[in-house]
């Protein structure tokens, strides 16, 4: 017997990363850049862009820099400005997270972003995984009106950390969703399907695309990473197959 089809986001950090990844069978992009540092927010271009040519959900990544997630009142102002931006351009939703220096959720800060975001979607980002008590967490982003949040189970990657996943599946008892994300590769997104019972994941699918440039100073590298359609299919094809298996 089937299960539901599970659903694939991919982080595209660009336009043509957002375009390969909807070529490919993704369900949903989450639109960023810097992906590097954990991701950013990307620009205004990139935004315009995206939505115009998506047909698929965009979620925009609400996040100033790469580092911590502990932010100073211009870095909020930021972020309140970009939720507004990416509301006044129909996005989709946005994906937010933020932290206080103790490691509980910033409620007060999140809750100016969630009221700015409106009637958009609102993903919670991998803030979660830095958490100091996921339990408690856990209420604070239901409370805030999130519908999923994105996690690694507080581990370097979603595999290893697949039953702390599960644990927080069965404590959010349908509240919100559970994505999945960090480290899944084609070859083991079937393993986290199995091993959390989420049914959303997250992923780049990307590949080391080589510039077409003259050679210039050693710094200025002309590698740049990128999502993969190719590679999209693949993740696509292996979560259809766990799903008519019945996972």
């Amino acid at each position: 017997m089937s299960s539901p089809r599970p659903l694939l986001e991919i982080a595209a950090n660009s336009l043509e990363s957002a375009l390969a990844a909807q070529a490919g069978g993704a369900d949903r992009v989450e639109l960023c850049e810097n992906l590097g540092e954990g991701g950013a927010t990307p620009s205004f271009g990139t935004l315009a862009l995206a939505r115009e040519r998506l047909r698929i959900p965009l979620y925009v990544l609400i996040r100033p820099r790469g580092g911590d997630f502990v932010y100073s009142p211009d870095e909020w102002e930021v972020m309140r400005r970009d939720v507004e931006l990416c509301a006044r351009l129909g996005c989709d939703g946005v994906v937010i997270g933020a932290l206080d220096a103790e490691g509980n959720v910033d409620m007060a800060g999140c809750r100016v972003l969630a009221e700015a975001a409106g009637t958009m979607g609102i993903t919670f980002h991998r803030a979660f995984d830095c958490v100091a008590d996921r339990v408690g967490a856990l209420e604070d982003v239901v409370a805030l009106g999130c519908e999923r949040i994105l996690t690694s189970g507080g581990a370097d990657d979603a595999l290893s950390g697949a039953s702390a996943i599960a644990a927080d599946i069965a404590r959010a008892d349908g509240r919100l969703a559970m994505m999945a994300g960090a480290g899944l590769t084609v070859d083991n997104i079937a393993g986290a399907v199995r091993a959390t019972g989420a049914r959303e994941f997250h992923a780049s699918a990307k590949v080391l695309m080589r510039g077409e440039g003259r050679d210039g100073p050693s710094e200025l590298a002309k590698a740049y990473w990128r999502s993969s359609g190719a590679l999209v299919r693949q993740f696509r094809h292996r979560l259809d197959a766990c799903a008519a298996e019945g996972f």
